[in-house]
């Protein structure tokens, strides 16, 4: 496995393998990685010949008051990974390199961006959208494989890689998940005891939904009002939002008839490193 901080190290050495015929797959990364990172590259390394690993906290992507400074970085750990799975390159840039001075460009991603985590973060999926078309740009992959659980994101970046006609194949791969459902997540290093045991209603009242819609007709209100009480009856979290939504426009839909995705986030409330936190799931329901 090779690691370089450089573009034109990327460029290099993508541009040897291109020559050689070999397919480029890519997993974008923050680092802090977990079995659902590790789930991408190896999905990676399955449908191309070499895989390319970036990790890379990208500011553009945090709102003021988020955890930007505090985001988990255990880049040490991250290589070691990233070599036991069989990455070839690591790219691992500064801010400086991502972000030069002086520069002003960015992407704005049009009215995906805007409901759901788009209105609880203004501005994030723009910073999204910016810097992966950055690495597209640096890394030139093939394929480039996301994961589910960040739900809205991926629909965002399917289009814009349909509206920019970029020549690479988004793979998005279903949420790995702990033994009690819990996503995994890069935050949930924040959750202590009492919080990482309650965390896990996200998936299980989506769970309930779901079972509720395949049982016959139920009103899109009535299920949200359950989960939200579900939710916040134990008192660890306060649910921001829950949706239930076509999966390719992510428009509300007022009947829960699939093809559907329901998507939660929630809050953390309870004392401690995961308050203020917040946490996100969904569940597609196809036909």
């Amino acid at each position: 496995m090779r690691k370089t901080a450089t573009i034109s190290g990327v460029r290099r050495i993508v541009r040897q393998w291109k020559k050689a015929g070999k397919r480029v797959g890519f997993v974008p990364t923050m680092g802090a990685l977990h079995e659902g990172h590790l789930s991408l590259i190896r999905h990676s390394r399955t449908v191309t010949d070499h895989t390319v690993v970036s990790i890379f906290v990208n500011p553009t992507q945090f709102g003021p008051g988020e955890d930007f400074k505090a985001y988990p970085r255990t880049l040490t750990r991250d290589l070691a990974l990233c070599r036991s799975e069989g990455a070839d390159l690591v790219f691992v840039p500064r801010t400086p390199t991502m972000y030069p001075e002086g520069e002003q460009t960015r992407i704005h991603v049009g009215s995906l961006g805007d409901p759901w985590e788009g209105r609880v973060r203004p501005g994030h999926f723009d910073g999204v959208a910016t810097v992966v078309l950055k690495l597209f740009e640096i890394v030139s992959p093939d394929v480039a494989v996301f994961g589910q659980k960040d739900f809205q994101q991926a629909a965002i970046l399917l289009q814009m890689v349909r509206d920019l006609n970029l020549p690479v194949k988004l793979l998005v791969r279903p949420t790995v998940r702990e033994p009690d459902g819990l996503a995994l997540s890069s935050r949930n290093v924040y959750l202590d005891n009492l919080s990482r045991q309650e965390a896990p209603v996200l998936y299980r009242v989506l769970k309930w939904a779901r079972g509720r819609i395949r049982n016959g007709r139920v009103s899109t209100a009535f299920l949200e009002r359950r989960m939200r009480t579900e939710v916040e009856s134990g008192g660890g979290f306060t649910v921001d939002y829950v949706a239930f939504c076509d999966p390719n426009t992510l428009e509300s839909k007022a009947t829960p008839i699939p093809p559907l995705v329901i998507l939660i986030a929630a809050t953390c409330r309870r004392p401690g490193p995961a308050k203020g936190r917040r946490f996100i799931d969904n569940l597609l329901i196809r036909n």
